[in-house]
């Protein structure tokens, strides 16, 4: 027991630096230009096109993963972290240290992404 409170604690500080450090990526993505509005030619602006998809994409995907993390420092605000959320049953340590944000055991998670 003492074991499990120990590792959902350490999980629960690297939950809070990973929000940080994707806060802030995100404040500057948002504040960073591709471009200064100048295009010069068809390939500057394809490639700014390109740029401002790419951008796009990664600050979605660090989107989702601050909402992953958010969900699961609610379930471990309300103590329910680490329990699975269809079955019931603990999760892991191993898949807890893995992916943090998981909600599921790994057998609810395979028959919930079937």
């Amino acid at each position: 027991m003492k074991q499990r409170i120990e590792v959902l604690e350490k999980i629960k500080n690297n939950l809070h630096s990973r929000k940080l450090i994707l806060t802030n990526q995100i404040t500057e993505q948002t504040m960073d230009k591709i471009t200064d509005g100048q295009i010069l030619d068809v390939g500057d602006e394809a490639l700014s096109i390109s740029m401002e998809k790419i951008q796009s994409s990664l600050q979605k995907t660090e989107m989702d993963e601050l909402r992953l993390i958010d969900h699961a420092l609610t379930r471990l605000e309300r103590n329910e972290f680490g329990v699975c959320v269809d079955c019931g049953d603990a999760i892991s340590d191993r898949r807890l240290e893995n992916f943090p944000y998981a909600a599921r055991c790994i057998v609810c998670q395979e028959e919930f992404e079937q």
